[in-house]
């Protein structure tokens, strides 16, 4: 078999396409980006923030309004989450955060609801209202002992 240059060069331009197909789906599948920081910070505390890692969504009624930029423990020794959001929202001071999970063992996210008061969130202000994470264990934990309980108390 001769070496041929048009078949050497289409083979090599369908490997060069096929990575350059798999280098963007994991972009898009690791959710990188080349958008740098929004540049409106909230910060949350949470007593309890489950699996929640850097980079996951921050979503207002089901959209997508930013990211968790960074997660590190604070002076009470609670996490302190700083969210990167949009700065064209208005959220008002008494809006609230919670952790919440995508379907029943997905990714978890940061879901804010607005709330209805006229003075709103500055960037770098701290949101008052927040609910931690819900975790697989805790809720088996008040599974068994609200069973436990609830069944000796009838007796």
């Amino acid at each position: 078999m001769t070496p041929s240059p048009t078949r050497d060069f289409v083979v090599g331009l369908f490997v060069l396409v096929g990575l350059g197909a798999v280098a963007y789906l994991s972009f898009q599948v690791g959710g990188l980006s080349y958008k740098g920081p929004v540049g409106f910070h909230l910060v949350a505390t949470f007593g309890e923030i489950g699996g929640l890692k850097v980079r996951a969504p921050v979503v207002i009624s089901g959209v997508r309004v930013g990211q968790v930029d960074r997660i590190e423990l604070d002076p009470s020794l609670r996490a302190r989450v700083l969210l990167d959001v949009d700065p064209k929202l208005k959220l008002a001071v008494d809006s609230t955060a919670a952790i919440r999970t995508a379907g029943l063992l997905g990714d978890q996210f940061v879901a804010i609801v607005p709330g209805a008061e006229e003075e709103y969130l500055k960037s770098g202000d701290q949101i008052a209202y927040t609910e931690s994470a819900l975790g697989l264990e805790s809720l088996v934990s008040k599974l068994v002992t609200g069973l436990g309980s609830g069944g000796e108390g009838k007796k």
